[in-house]
């Protein structure tokens, strides 16, 4: 099922991108690892679906060998290389080495790709009484220009050399020209990938709302995050990406999403196929920067019907959840929140209404025992429900709620979209003039607690819910006031 899910994912982010564009920032440092080979036959593949691909090649290794070869003399400030004017002529020869062992191996896919001038410079100048020499910035990227390249069926290679309107050279950072390049081409996705760039647990603080995947990867965090990160990971360092690098990367990602790239992601060029992972799935193999929603609670509709169903059939084996038909899910559709990130529905729980505690309720048959099991954070199986934590819900008329059906795909279980969607359920029933949320559960109570429910009495349950309740399975009855 697993494998079915993720080749239905494959098809449609093919589909989504089709005739996109997307600007990768290779690294030179992975033109010497042994995977090279496989990341150009993976562009090779992107670029058969469909996808329009600019590569801006960093340099910053070879022209550092160059320069040390021919001794020049030159030094880095805050991740800019200041060398002289006699430097530029190395650092040019170095660019452009690399751009052509891109387009070299790029030949060896059968792909066309054209290395060219595309982009206005000007130098940096004296900054805090540094002269900066032939460091520069990336004044205007010649978009029409680009543009024809790319209609033509090229793959433009953009080498980090500009130029002022008078033909003088001007070293730039690939990374700031990557996210010009990307910004004006209002491209969908801008990649940065290097070797040992993985962001995880096991190195690095997370800050609370960043997405992990199962195996501890930071697999997205929005902009408004990052500095978080920054300054939680402050002191940490790594070999193969000092801070300042991840950091720069980090920030460059921000403002580039900022200024209307969609999404920007930092791959790991140690993995193999991590880019065409990155695109084709939602946790993707790297991390992905993004501005807008990454992922929508919403309420469910028909169509997510057999999405939905399919998300619950793993639980449902398990035992931990009952049970539904479509018909169970089309009677009850309004009370069902999804989370949906783009286009898959990867979460789901219902809020199903019981008009009082007489049991007066017309809540459909699959509203029932299957709210049993929704238990634990970890799969994402946590249902939660709750209700008055005293016995004295006969007391009142006013509405109660029962959260059922509560499912998270396992492989976003470390996400927090388990608790963010019972917080929804829970605000949703006191926005309806609940007093009373419940659930009945097998499984991990105390997950339950941490959001204010305690045990009850079956006596408790509405009439109606009562009669469905199933002394085989023994299920624990949990409950929330929501009165104070």
């Amino acid at each position: 099922m697993i494998v079915t899910e993720r080749i239905r994912d494959v098809i449609r982010y093919i589909k989504k991108f089709k005739g996109s564009t997307i600007v990768v920032r290779i690294d030179d440092d992975v033109l010497e690892s042994p995977l090279f080979g496989s990341h150009i036959h993976d562009l090779s593949l992107l670029y058969e679906t469909g996808i329009r691909i600019v590569i801006v090649p960093g340099a910053q290794n070879h022209i550092s060998r160059v320069l040390d070869a021919y001794r020049i003399e030159w030094t880095m400030i805050e991740g800019i290389r200041v060398t002289s004017e006699e430097g530029m002529n190395f650092i040019k020869m170095a660019a452009f080495d690399t751009s052509n062992r891109i387009m070299t191996s790029l030949s060896g896919e059968r792909l066309s790709a054209v290395i060219g001038n595309w982009v206005r410079a000007r130098g940096r100048g004296v900054i805090n009484g540094t002269d900066f020499g032939s460091a520069g910035i990336v004044e205007k990227v010649n978009l029409e220009a680009l543009l024809s390249a790319l209609d033509d069926g090229f793959i433009p290679i953009i080498p980090c050399v500009g130029w002022t309107a008078i033909g003088k050279p001007y070293n730039i950072s690939s990374t700031e020209l990557a996210v010009a390049t990307a910004v004006a081409l209002k491209a969908e996705k801008l990649f940065f990938m290097g070797c040992g760039q993985t962001i995880s647990i096991d190195d690095y603080t997370m800050p609370p709302n960043a997405a992990l995947s199962p195996e501890g990867r930071m697999a997205a965090i929005a902009v408004d995050d990052i500095e978080q990160f920054i300054q939680l990971n402050r002191q940490v360092e790594k070999p193969h990406c000092p801070l300042h690098e991840l950091t720069d990367l980090l920030v460059q990602s921000k403002n580039a999403c900022s200024k209307g790239v969609t999404r920007a992601h930092i791959l790991d060029a140690d993995i193999d196929g991590v880019l065409p992972a990155e695109i084709f799935s939602d946790l993707g193999s790297g991390t992905m920067i993004y501005k807008n929603n990454y992922g929508t609670f919403r309420t469910m509709v028909r169509e997510d019907i057999p999405a939905v169903l399919s998300l619950m059939h793993p639980f449902v084996e398990q035992g931990i959840l009952l049970q539904r038909t479509s018909s169970d899910l089309e009677s009850t559709t309004a009370d069902f929140i999804v989370y949906e990130i783009d286009g898959g529905i990867r979460a789901c729980a219902a809020l199903h209404t019981y008009p009082d505690p007489a049991g007066n309720a017309t809540e459909s048959a699959g509203n029932a025992t299957e709210s049993v099991g929704n238990a634990t954070e970890s799969v994402g199986n946590a249902a939660g429900s709750a209700g008055n934590t005293t016995g004295s819900a006969g007391a009142t008329t006013s509405p109660i709620g029962e959260i059922a059906g509560l499912a998270v795909d396992e492989s976003y279980a470390h996400m927090g979209i388990g608790p963010k969607l019972m917080e929804l359920l829970i605000q949703k029933g006191k926005s309806s003039g609940m007093k009373l949320l419940f659930v009945l559960t097998t499984r991990t109570a105390d997950w339950f607690e941490r959001f204010g429910f305690k045990p009850a009495d079956i006596s408790i349950l509405p009439e109606k819910r009562r009669e469905k309740w199933s002394q085989s399975r023994a299920s624990r009855v949990l409950v929330l006031s929501l009165t104070h």
